[in-house]
């Protein structure tokens, strides 16, 4: 079989940008981007995208209404693929057996029961949703439970938001598990033989399905643990007046340790690391692994101290209140070059914040409307803007949740001239040159170092 059309269920941060992708680099494809959201469709077909990605717009102007649609799906769309990735969100439960642990896989059964309605037999199906190890194979029994044949492959997203147009681009790996049967294989060699027209052969990676659902969790949780891991260390520095910084450089430049993911900061965020290991740790406990369990879990924990942790130093430093002080927020996106605030420290930090009543000023140049979402209703004293030099005007403080490249280049001496005196600078992610902003006038907090106090 020569694939000619896909469906793609789910267009949201992972659905849309690979689908652009592939509709870009295969033009004789032609790629339905589907969802039952009417309203996430039109603007898929607007010119405001509901995914920022550097790069995506000009890919999705160039392909759209050509070899790309977005569409809420029908019966006909269904029929005429040849190809279903299958895209939809996985959250964490919030209800019953494995509350705030398990994945929710209801969205994945409901799509899995329409393609078994609609889709002709044969159609290769692509889990490109993050699910637990062994969800192919249910879906496969859902699928094939009437004596019709679908393959099912896994092939897990390894992007990271803010450069993930880049990483489809020129991808570390892609990852397809198949059924090891002659059907899987062909199925396998079908989708490896699209993402060959412009990835390297070496770097597309073949396994069984198994391996492959798991090596996504597994990718998440050694990332996120490398960030747990020095932001404990980041805690013990402020104690002792070591630089997390410089620890971070040193044990960076270890060829066996490597320098990514050692940045300190507030926390990490985004829709997948915490989920992931929250579901690798309750899979563990499932298995009968209760240690295992327990050691992944405990990563989690600490990426919530360190929010905690960070809220009370703003507190405690403040004279032990904030009620009634004007706080500018600088970033509310969980990173920067996104408008995905999924899990970002800053809905933590800002709900903490507005508990101990304070008045916040939040700025963010792209996720400023998802921040009205994730605190609605408990907004009273929130202003959003754009403008960081009128959300200063009267601040007692500032506080950096996300390096955004903007906030480096912003007046300093501007900001504090506009501030109550004295003026506190919290930098949750290590942005600024803390002496230089301790020479301005602030009382400088940087995650990872000793505070830089006028008094």
């Amino acid at each position: 079989m020569i694939t000619k059309t896909i469906l793609s269920l789910g267009a949201g941060y992972v659905g849309g940008p690979t689908m652009a992708k592939i509709a870009e680099k295969c033009k004789d494809v032609t790629v339905y981007v589907g969802d039952l959201n009417q309203g996430r469709i039109n603007a898929w077909n607007s010119d405001q995208l509901p995914v920022f990605e550097p790069g995506l717009d000009e890919i999705v102007k160039k392909c759209r209404g050509k070899n790309l649609h977005f569409i809420v799906p029908t019966e006909e769309h269904y029929k005429k693929a040849d190809m279903i990735f299958v895209s939809v969100n996985t959250p964490t439960k919030s209800y019953g057996e494995g509350a705030g642990m398990a994945a929710d896989l209801q969205y994945w059964e409901l799509a899995a029961r329409g393609i078994g309605q609609y889709a002709r037999p044969g159609t290769i199906i692509v889990e490109k949703s993050t699910v637990p190890v062994k969800t192919a194979e249910a879906i496969s029994v859902i699928l094939n439970s009437e004596g019709v044949r679908y393959p099912v492959l896994s092939n897990p997203e390894f992007l990271a938001e803010g450069t993930a147009m880049k990483d489809l681009e020129n991808p570390d790996r892609v990852l397809i598990g198949h059924e090891e049967d002659e059907q899987g294989r062909m199925a396998a060699g079908e989708l490896k033989a699209l993402y060959a027209r412009w990835v390297p052969e070496e770097k597309i990676l073949l396994t069984n399905v198994w391996s492959s659902e798991l090596s996504k969790l597994t990718a998440n949780a050694f990332l996120a643990q490398r960030v747990s891991s020095i932001n404990s260390i980041s805690a013990l520095c402020e104690k002792t007046g070591a630089s997390v910084a410089e620890i971070s450089r040193a044990i960076g430049t270890d060829s066996r340790i490597g320098a990514k993911f050692l940045e300190a900061s507030v926390g990490f965020g985004g829709s997948c690391f915490k989920k992931d290991i929250l579901n690798l740790s309750y899979l563990s406990a499932q298995f009968g692994l209760p240690e295992v369990s327990e050691y992944w879990h405990s990563v989690v924990r600490m990426n919530d101290y360190q929010q905690e942790r960070f809220v009370k130093q703003i507190l405690s430093e403040q004279f032990n209140t904030v009620a009634g002080k004007k706080i500018v927020i600088l970033g509310f996106a969980f990173k920067p070059d996104t408008n995905d605030t999924r899990e970002s420290p800053a809905i933590y930090v800002c709900k903490r914040l507005l508990e101990e009543k304070a008045h916040l000023a939040i700025v963010d140049p792209q996720a400023l409307g998802e921040a009205k979402t994730d605190l609605k209703g408990i907004d009273e004293n929130v202003v959003y803007t754009e403008d960081a030099y009128a959300a200063a005007e009267g601040a007692h403080a500032l506080v950096i949740l996300t390096h955004w490249r903007q906030f480096g280049e912003l007046d300093y001496r501007k900001i504090y001239s506009a501030m109550k005196k004295p003026a506190f600078l919290f930098d949750g992610r290590r942005l600024l040159d803390r002496e230089k902003m301790y020479e301005i006038g602030f009382n400088v907090y940087s995650i990872g170092a000793k505070p830089l106090k006028k008094f």
